[in-house]
This record gives structure tokens, C-alpha cells and sequence, in this order.
């Protein structure tokens, strides 16, 4: 018997995310001067910080290469930002080596097609209500949240809740 979504998240240590249809909408706005400006959810980057000061690891894994994309993620102190990936996989492989970390223990967010074979080798599997319908049958948590509007506070909220730590971070913030 497989396990549960709910149970895979008790081994999660790490977080590896998309951009386009995960961390944003995956609308893009094109300034007169042809800049692409994209939305992106405030709560996904508290979630995104609160998982970091608590001990996660965040990883960012896109094919685009906005550095307003760059500058937002490293504001919320995320290090390892990969942009402009051709090869979601090798990409991903390079990390967890990097760090030793086992895939068994990533939950990795994604929502088309490219995000699809590097989806096959974690452990916890997710994606937004939107995805395209490849991903939501590889996937083994579907949020309930579209991509861009809180699908992303909404897989870590619940890890970090599963693991006892969501109010923890909240309590030792507060006390500063």
C-alpha cells in the first residue's frame, strides 16, 4: 500500500519549486520596452521564508531567466535560484548532489510539461489546481490552490504542520 500524501510529508527537508504557473499565475505582462513583469503571491513568500529560517531547503528550478524573478526569491533568502534551465533533470541531480540530499526527501511543485520527468524522482510529488492535466496524474498532492495564488503556501504550510513546526517558526519570530 502507498503511502499518503500526509505521510510522505513527514520526510520533507526540502523544497524545490517552478516559477511560471507555480510561483506566479503564469501571466505575463510585456512592458512597451518588452520587460515580462510577472505576479507573484505574497503568502507563497512568507511560506517560502518561514520554511527557510526553520531549517528547509528552498530550491528554485525554471526555464525562464527574469531577474525580477532573481532578485524577488534572493529578497526572501532563497541562495540556490536556477533560471533559464534547459534540463530540468540535470539541474536538479547537480543540487541534491551539492547538498546530499535525497530526493525521497523533496517536494518538488510543478505544473507542465517540462517539470514532468524531474517530477517522477522525488518523493512528494505536487501541484497547483491548475496544472496541466499530465502533472496532476503524476502528481500525489494536488493543491486545492492555483498556481500563483497560494498553491505554494498552501504545500508548505501543510508540511511545516505535519512536522510541528508552522507556529513554532511563528512563536520564535514573535519573540525577537
Amino acid at each position: 500500500m502507498s503511502k499518503s500524501y500526509k505521510e510522505l510529508m513527514n520526510n520533507i527537508n526540502t523544497f524545490v519549486l517552478d516559477v511560471d504557473g507555480v510561483l506566479t499565475d503564469g501571466t505575463i505582462h510585456v512592458s512597451p520596452n518588452g520587460e515580462m513583469l510577472r505576479n507573484m503571491n505574497i503568502r507563497d513568500g512568507y511560506a517560502m521564508k518561514a520554511a527557510i529560517e526553520s531549517g528547509y531547503t528552498v530550491c528554485i528550478i525554471s526555464g525562464g531567466s527574469n531577474e525580477g524573478v532573481r532578485v524577488r526569491l534572493r529578497n526572501l533568502g532563497i541562495t540556490d535560484i536556477y533560471l533559464g534551465v534547459p534540463d530540468k533533470v540535470e539541474t536538479f541531480k547537480e543540487f541534491t548532489d551539492i547538498y546530499n540530499i535525497n530526493p525521497e526527501n523533496v517536494l518538488y511543485m510543478g505544473d507542465d510539461i517540462p517539470d514532468y520527468h524531474v517530477m517522477k524522482l522525488v518523493g512528494l510529488p505536487t501541484c497547483p489546481q491548475n496544472a496541466v492535466q499530465e502533472i496532476k496524474g503524476l502528481s500525489k498532492y494536488i493543491s486545492h490552490v492555483d498556481g500563483g495564488k497560494g498553491a505554494v503556501r498552501d504545500v508548505i504550510e501543510q508540511v511545516m504542520k505535519v512536522q510541528g513546526k508552522w507556529m513554532k517558526h511563528f512563536d520564535a519570530s514573535a519573540s525577537d
